[in-house]
């Protein structure tokens, strides 16, 4: 369908080579659309391999998406055309409250969910401006429009993405650049491999959570979370700006 069709554009998506961001990647890719894969680990590689092995358009960058010069080599990677952004990599806290978290994992949250999708964000404004326009997807989460999804540095994290989300949206939608987020309830992905699970205290969080996410339907598979992401980066979704849309089976809505 015309109106999914990426051909012409470059999309950035970080935390491609696994889970949500994977299949965002072959999605895109699938549609014509040239795919930045962007990762931490090597699996960003494998998945560009992947999509040019199916005739896709695909290429990786390893490394920190908090660090600068990643994200100029992204933006680089893309070039000056059409170019469009799923901020998608994420991390977990303990699940514990304001009392049971440190520092470094509140700074950890705030640094990968937050301050680099700012980062990106701002990187690519440029370009998308003088391009007449570009679409960008913030994966948040259940925990971005409620306080009973996770601990206290994941849950101000993923408020603070919708924070950007609606200030990106309204100040240059003029310009017909599009954000957006999207927020899901369980995933089956591998972000809690991000979690120490000798750092979590049950007493301290986890416990008083733990039945709210048992309330959730059930898990989503990935490529469901990546479709909404795939319709919110495209022309289908033109008149879509500054939305936050829950992609849980219906969670939020009990």
């Amino acid at each position: 369908m015309a109106e999914k069709d990426f051909t012409g554009t470059s999309v950035i998506v970080t935390g491609g080579g696994s889970g949500i961001g994977r299949q965002v990647a072959h999605q895109v890719a699938a549609r014509g659309g040239r795919v930045i894969v962007a990762d931490i680990a090597d699996s960003a590689t494998t998945v560009a391999e992947e999509i040019r092995a199916a005739g896709g358009a695909a290429e990786a960058v390893v490394g920190d998406i908090t660090d600068q010069a990643v994200v100029d080599e992204l933006v680089a990677a893309a070039g000056a055309g059409s170019i469009a952004l799923v901020n998608n990599a994420g991390v977990m806290d303990q699940f514990a409250g304001a009392q049971g978290t440190d520092d470094a994992i509140w700074q950890r949250c705030l640094n990968i969910n937050v301050t680099a999708p700012f980062m990106l964000t701002r990187a690519v404004l440029p370009v998308m401006r003088e391009n007449g326009g570009g679409a960008i997807v913030n994966v948040g989460s259940a925990a971005s429009i409620r306080g009973a999804a996770a601990g206290a540095a994941y849950t101000a994290s993923k408020h603070a993405l919708a924070g950007l989300t609606k200030n990106t949206a309204y100040t240059y939608g003029r310009e017909n650049v599009r954000c957006n987020l999207v927020a899901p309830g369980g995933v089956d992905t591998n972000i809690m491999s991000s979690i120490d699970p000798a750092g979590i205290d049950p007493s301290a969080g986890l416990g008083i959570l733990k039945p709210i996410h048992d309330s959730a339907i059930r898990n989503a598979r990935p490529e469901e979370t990546a479709a909404a992401i795939v319709f919110l980066l495209s022309p289908a979704a033109s008149n879509v700006n500054g939305a936050i849309i829950p992609v849980d089976g219906g969670w939020a809505a009990g």
